[in-house]
């Protein structure tokens, strides 16, 4: 019985790659260096897998950023600010791609789907001159096999990668991307048979776009995608993998029907709704990989459920032909559970990261062949019944709480407008006002002083005045900047969802479960393992603190219940609203301690809320109906002249502006400016918003330092489409990743463009 790993974690045990690209990108390494870390990184993998015994082991799955933008540069579509000359691709064209340069900004970023993983947005149109020009694929097989690995090529398909691209700059938004297949099919034709040449036996084409809702000449595409691969693929056997959700009966018949493809891979943990499909329409003779070890999640896999419904499938597809494999990449879940040295060990039986779930998968795969582990299997069924009868994971006071909630739907009692007038006489507010989403940089010395308390080497007073003395740094940079609402700049946190799960009751905490976001950008979900509860205030002492440094508005800085659940491996033993609901009342009380504490500003985070809406769209109302009542909860209880700000991060929100709009939120703060002002589309549409709102003016994901002209710019095509009594100015997000050699300037020049628009607008009058 075969096994298959769908893709792995990039960035290593200990976050090996991540240190190696800051140091490339801050010119401490070379080349050559980056390039014998990733080399090792990939040479462990291939053995872990190998010595597992995983029979389809991947490749090309690694990434410097993402595998959307490997795609790009192996379609050498490089938008041409970036002055590619042909040839191949090298690091500097890649990466000002990923993250720009001095003088040009980066492509869009969004998110991957319904996860908190990222990719760079192709630019397409009808003038891309495409041409072969990255041989990563071809050399990482090869690499591999020097190894005595014989892996599995892994290619973003080709259907896919024109439906997640956007029309370029200046290009139509009618302009059907789908129309440039029959350009990039000849580069994926040489790119296969490279791949034949060198020994490749299977190929696997990530075509996840699949589970979406697509119209019939976006599935016609996928058909003519394939016919036209057919010659090349022949003496190849083709594998599709499809994940994140249940693939629709009829895309389900459009991809078993695909010629020269002899394989589909279903994620079967988010896509039960499959298993019916495969159970009545598989076709004969053709390779399923029952995608039933959870990639996405923490948890140790029901192994006994597992090789239950591995059996009912073998009876359908034949034994021959059924290969056990993950739900997706393994990319979305943390490294190695060896590495958590100190977590509770009753949890950490509950668990399995990426290196355990090889292990399942290897282990599913030799029962089903009739070469069971019995010790493994029953140590699994005796970790599963610890969890569900563990008196740590249940609270009943909470849930009572929690399922009062439905009776309600927590809204404020005054409408938008009129806050807004009370919270202008409080705040007294310049037109134009400006702001920061929340963190300053992280530097060096800051996070020595939190690691060095936490490892107890120094004390608590010593701990409390350097952070202090950080917060009054960041206080007097802001009013010296001549900003209107300060932030205290967050020096305090590592992390928004860890530093509020770390103290919120039922989450538990890893030392290495880094998980990359996008980049080198690494992130360390909390696990929620049971009933969530506040034991006593999380941010009000530092707030406090921070208001008594200023005259200014200082905003109180919360995580948002959708995005604490969405940033975490969530239980999955109860339904998910649940969980947000019981976050959404803990989120509650901090709220109304702040304002207690005499904080006026206060903004709750949602920056996953667009995150978490399902792919299919017959699942968004119920979604978004909890999603947008949590978060009314946690203010619902607040005085007219409290204003509640509320920030988003990077992704599509104009299929979801009515539900931004029910949030009731007094301000929103939201990304735009990489996505060149996609988000004011909607108001040129009509859409009417009271709110105040802050598009966000610049993009601190890169380390370039826009001009005052160029974000004055950005304020007047906002202006032209928002009204100027409700506009914000400020970053897109937070600047915990910059540098304060890049943050003084780019905030000048903002605070410096605001005021040359208060200026010019009092003067129109």
């Amino acid at each position: 019985m075969a096994s298959h790993i769908v893709g792995y974690p990039r960035m290593g045990p200990k976050r090996e790659l991540k240190f190696a690209l800051e140091s490339f990108w801050d010119g401490k390494s070379s080349a050559e260096d980056l390039q014998k870390v990733s080399a090792d990184l990939r040479s462990s993998i291939w053995k872990q897998m190998t010595d597992a015994g995983i029979k389809h082991i991947p490749s090309n799955t690694f990434s410097y950023y993402d595998q959307v933008l490997d795609t790009t540069a192996l379609l050498g579509a490089v938008p041409p600010r970036y002055g590619w000359n042909g040839g191949e691709i090298g690091f500097d064209t890649y990466f000002s791609m990923a993250r720009g340069n001095a003088s040009v900004p980066a492509m869009e970023m969004t998110k991957w789907f319904d996860t908190n993983y990222h990719f760079i947005v192709p630019e397409l149109g009808p003038d891309v001159n495409f041409s072969y020009a990255s041989h990563k694929a071809v050399e990482e097989y090869k690499e591999a096999k020097a190894l005595g690995v014989d892996t599995v090529p892994v290619l973003v398909g080709p259907v896919s990668y024109l439906l997640l691209s956007k029309p370029a700059k200046g290009v139509e938004k009618t302009f059907s991307l789908l129309s440039l297949l029959p350009k990039i099919l000849p580069i994926y034709k040489e790119v296969v048979s490279e791949l034949k040449a060198a020994g490749a036996s299977w190929i696997q084409f990530d075509e996840p776009t699949l589970v979406l809702d697509l119209e019939s000449d976006k599935l016609q595409a996928f058909t003519d995608a394939y016919s036209e691969l057919e010659s090349t693929l022949s003496g190849l056997n083709a594998l599709i993998e499809t994940y994140f959700a249940d693939v629709p009966a009829a895309a389900f018949k459009t991809l078993t029907s695909l010629k020269g493809v002899t394989a589909y891979g279903f994620d079967l943990v988010r896509g039960t709704k499959t298993l019916d499909l495969i159970k009545s329409e598989f076709p004969k003779g053709k390779y399923l990989f029952a995608g039933l070890v959870d990639g996405r999640n923490i948890w140790a896999n029901d192994l006994s459920a597992s090789l239950s419904t591995l059996e009912t499938l073998e009876g359908i597809v034949g034994k021959d032909k059924l290969v056990v494999s993950t739900s997706s990449s393994l990319l979305h879940t943390a490294v190695d559970l060896v590495n958590e040295t100190k977590l509770d060990q009753e949890i950490k039986s509950w668990l399995a990261f990426a290196a355990q779930k090889i292990v399942e998968v290897n282990a599913l795969a030799k029962a089903l062949a009739g070469h069971k582990d019995e010790a493994f299997f029953s140590a699994n069924a005796a970790a599963l019944a610890s969890r569900k009868s563990s008196p740590r994971v249940t609270n009943e006071a909470v849930q009572k709480a929690a399922a009062a909630l439905k009776d309600s739907d927590h809204r404020r009692a005054t409408n938008v407008s009129a806050r807004l007038d009370a919270q202008q006489k409080k705040l007294n507010l310049p037109i134009l006002p400006t702001t920061t989403i929340g963190s300053f940089p992280q530097t060096i010395e800051l996070r020595r002083v939190r690691r060095e308390y936490k490892a107890k080497k120094i004390s608590e007073e010593e701990y409390v005045k350097a952070i202090k003395e950080e917060i009054n740094k960041v206080v007097k940079l802001q009013e010296e900047l001549d900003i209107d609402v300060l932030v205290h700049g967050e020096p305090e946190r590592n992390d928004m969802v860890e530093y509020f799960g770390e103290q919120l009751s039922g989450f538990a905490f890893t030392a290495n479960g880094w998980v990359q976001s996008y980049g080198s950008r690494c992130v360390k979900p909390p696990i929620i393992y049971g009933d969530v509860s506040r034991p006593k205030p999380m941010t009000v002492f530092w707030s406090s603190a921070a208001q008594s440094m200023t005259a200014r508005p200082m905003k109180g800085m919360l995580t948002g219940p959708v995005t604490i659940l969405n940033w975490s491996f969530v239980r999955n033993d109860q339904p998910r609203f649940e969980t947000t609901y019981q976050i959404a009342l803990a989120i509650k009380d901090e709220v109304e301690d702040l304002e207690k504490a005499g904080i006026s500003v206060i903004q709750i985070d949602e920056a996953a809320l667009r995150e978490g809406l399902p792919l299919r769209k017959s699942e968004h109302a119920f979604y978004l109906d909890w999603a947008v009542h949590s978060f009314r909860i946690t203010n619902c209880g607040v005085q007219d002249t409290t204003q509640i700000h509320t920030h988003m991060c990077y992704s599509n929100f104009n299929d979801i502006i009515h539900s931004i709009i029910d949030m009731d939120a007094d301000v929103i703060t939201i990304e735009n400016s990489r996505s060149d002002e996609k988000l004011l589309s909607v108001f040129r549409e009509g859409v009417k918003y009271g709110a105040g709102i802050g598009p966000g003016v610049y993009d601190i994901h890169s380390p370039r330092i826009p001009s005052t002209d160029e974000i004055a710019d950005r304020i007047n095509k906002m202006l032209a489409v928002l009204e100027t009594n409700i506009l914000w100015v400020n970053p897109d997000c937070g600047l915990k990743t910059r540098k304060y050699t890049e943050v003084k300037p780019a905030l000048s020049n903002m605070v410096a463009a605001a005021k040359l628009l208060r200026t010019q607008l009092a003067s129109a009058k």
